[in-house]
Protein backbone atom coordinates (compact mmCIF):
# COMPACT_ATOMS: atom_id res chain seq x y z
CA UNK A 1 0.00 0.00 0.00
CA UNK A 2 2.73 2.06 0.84
CA UNK A 3 3.86 1.96 -2.86
CA UNK A 4 0.71 3.19 -4.51
CA UNK A 5 0.27 6.04 -1.83
CA UNK A 6 3.84 7.26 -2.77
CA UNK A 7 3.19 6.41 -6.53
CA UNK A 8 -0.24 8.20 -6.76
CA UNK A 9 1.56 11.37 -4.80
CA UNK A 10 4.21 11.92 -7.12
CA UNK A 11 1.84 11.64 -9.90
CA UNK A 12 -0.37 14.16 -8.33
CA UNK A 13 2.61 16.45 -7.96
CA UNK A 14 3.98 15.80 -11.72
CA UNK A 15 0.68 16.88 -12.87
CA UNK A 16 0.41 19.85 -10.64
CA UNK A 17 4.30 21.20 -11.03
CA UNK A 18 3.23 20.27 -15.00
CA UNK A 19 0.20 22.76 -14.51
CA UNK A 20 2.54 25.22 -13.13
CA UNK A 21 5.49 25.25 -15.62
CA UNK A 22 3.07 24.89 -18.28
CA UNK A 23 0.06 26.99 -17.59
CA UNK A 24 0.33 29.20 -20.41
CA UNK A 25 -0.33 26.04 -22.49
CA UNK A 26 -3.39 24.58 -20.87
CA UNK A 27 -6.06 25.05 -23.23
CA UNK A 28 -9.31 26.65 -21.56
CA UNK A 29 -7.81 27.70 -18.45
CA UNK A 30 -8.90 31.34 -16.99
CA UNK A 31 -6.25 34.53 -17.13
CA UNK A 32 -6.31 34.78 -13.58
CA UNK A 33 -4.93 31.66 -12.72
CA UNK A 34 -1.38 31.43 -12.02
CA UNK A 35 1.34 29.19 -11.23
CA UNK A 36 1.57 30.08 -7.17
CA UNK A 37 -2.41 29.34 -7.43
CA UNK A 38 -1.67 25.85 -8.82
CA UNK A 39 0.83 25.10 -6.42
CA UNK A 40 -1.13 26.21 -3.34
CA UNK A 41 -3.98 24.23 -4.93
CA UNK A 42 -2.07 21.35 -4.37
CA UNK A 43 -1.09 21.49 -0.49
CA UNK A 44 -4.13 20.70 0.52
CA UNK A 45 -4.78 17.75 -1.64
CA UNK A 46 -1.35 16.66 -0.56
CA UNK A 47 -2.07 17.35 3.45
CA UNK A 48 -5.50 15.11 3.13
CA UNK A 49 -2.73 12.32 2.33
CA UNK A 50 -0.49 13.42 5.07
CA UNK A 51 -3.44 13.14 7.13
CA UNK A 52 -4.42 9.42 6.34
CA UNK A 53 -0.89 8.75 6.86
CA UNK A 54 -0.95 9.83 10.34
CA UNK A 55 -4.16 8.28 11.30
CA UNK A 56 -3.12 4.82 10.30
CA UNK A 57 0.33 5.24 11.94
CA UNK A 58 -1.49 5.96 15.27
CA UNK A 59 -4.12 3.69 15.00
CA UNK A 60 -7.32 5.26 13.68
CA UNK A 61 -7.41 2.51 11.14
CA UNK A 62 -11.39 3.64 9.71
CA UNK A 63 -10.85 7.05 9.47
CA UNK A 64 -7.17 6.60 8.03
CA UNK A 65 -8.46 4.45 5.73
CA UNK A 66 -11.82 6.49 4.77
CA UNK A 67 -9.47 9.79 4.33
CA UNK A 68 -6.73 7.85 2.06
CA UNK A 69 -9.47 7.00 -0.40
CA UNK A 70 -10.50 10.44 -0.51
CA UNK A 71 -6.96 11.56 -1.09
CA UNK A 72 -7.29 9.06 -4.00
CA UNK A 73 -10.78 10.26 -5.11
CA UNK A 74 -9.14 13.53 -5.16
CA UNK A 75 -6.75 12.39 -8.03
CA UNK A 76 -10.17 12.52 -10.60
CA UNK A 77 -10.03 16.01 -10.53
CA UNK A 78 -7.69 15.72 -13.38
CA UNK A 79 -10.39 14.79 -15.59
CA UNK A 80 -11.95 18.48 -15.31
CA UNK A 81 -9.27 19.62 -17.36
CA UNK A 82 -11.60 17.85 -20.38
CA UNK A 83 -14.41 20.45 -19.20
CA UNK A 84 -12.23 23.39 -20.67
CA UNK A 85 -10.90 21.29 -23.65
CA UNK A 86 -10.73 17.87 -25.81
CA UNK A 87 -8.15 15.39 -24.97
CA UNK A 88 -6.86 16.46 -28.38
CA UNK A 89 -6.07 20.03 -27.26
CA UNK A 90 -3.58 19.11 -24.53
CA UNK A 91 -0.61 17.83 -25.19
CA UNK A 92 0.78 14.29 -24.99
CA UNK A 93 2.41 15.05 -21.78
CA UNK A 94 -0.59 16.94 -20.30
CA UNK A 95 -2.79 13.78 -21.12
CA UNK A 96 -0.55 11.14 -19.49
CA UNK A 97 0.03 13.85 -16.06
CA UNK A 98 -3.96 13.87 -16.38
CA UNK A 99 -4.49 10.00 -16.51
CA UNK A 100 -1.39 8.87 -14.59
CA UNK A 101 -3.17 10.45 -11.49
CA UNK A 102 -6.21 9.63 -12.50
CA UNK A 103 -5.88 6.03 -12.69
CA UNK A 104 -3.41 6.19 -9.94
CA UNK A 105 -5.75 7.86 -7.72
CA UNK A 106 -8.81 5.07 -8.47
CA UNK A 107 -6.36 2.79 -7.65
CA UNK A 108 -5.62 4.06 -4.01
CA UNK A 109 -9.20 4.80 -3.28
CA UNK A 110 -9.99 1.14 -4.27
CA UNK A 111 -7.24 -0.40 -2.25
CA UNK A 112 -8.02 1.84 0.74
CA UNK A 113 -11.50 1.22 0.48
CA UNK A 114 -10.83 -3.29 0.85
CA UNK A 115 -8.62 -2.09 3.32
CA UNK A 116 -12.00 0.16 5.40
CA UNK A 117 -13.60 -3.11 4.89
CA UNK A 118 -11.20 -5.21 5.98
CA UNK A 119 -10.68 -2.85 9.34
CA UNK A 120 -14.38 -2.83 9.19
CA UNK A 121 -14.63 -6.71 9.37
CA UNK A 122 -11.84 -7.06 12.54
CA UNK A 123 -13.46 -4.71 14.26
CA UNK A 124 -16.89 -5.93 14.26
CA UNK A 125 -15.77 -9.49 14.93
CA UNK A 126 -13.84 -7.63 18.11
CA UNK A 127 -16.56 -5.94 19.37
CA UNK A 128 -18.54 -9.37 19.17
CA UNK A 129 -15.99 -10.99 20.78
CA UNK A 130 -15.77 -8.63 23.86
CA UNK A 131 -19.32 -8.37 24.40
CA UNK A 132 -19.20 -12.79 24.37
CA UNK A 133 -16.51 -12.24 26.68
CA UNK A 134 -18.63 -9.73 29.06
CA UNK A 135 -21.62 -11.94 28.41
CA UNK A 136 -20.11 -15.34 30.04
CA UNK A 137 -18.63 -13.26 32.67
CA UNK A 138 -21.72 -11.86 33.48
CA UNK A 139 -23.32 -15.43 33.93
CA UNK A 140 -20.82 -16.82 35.59
CA UNK A 141 -21.73 -14.83 38.17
Amino acid sequence: MGSLVALYTLASAVHFAHNAEYIAFYPGLPSWLTREHVYLAWLPIASTGLIAMMLLRFGWRLLGWTVLAIFGLLGTDGLLHYTLALCSEHTLTTNLTIWAEVLLGIALACASAVQLSRSRHSTDRLNMLSCAKLHERATKV
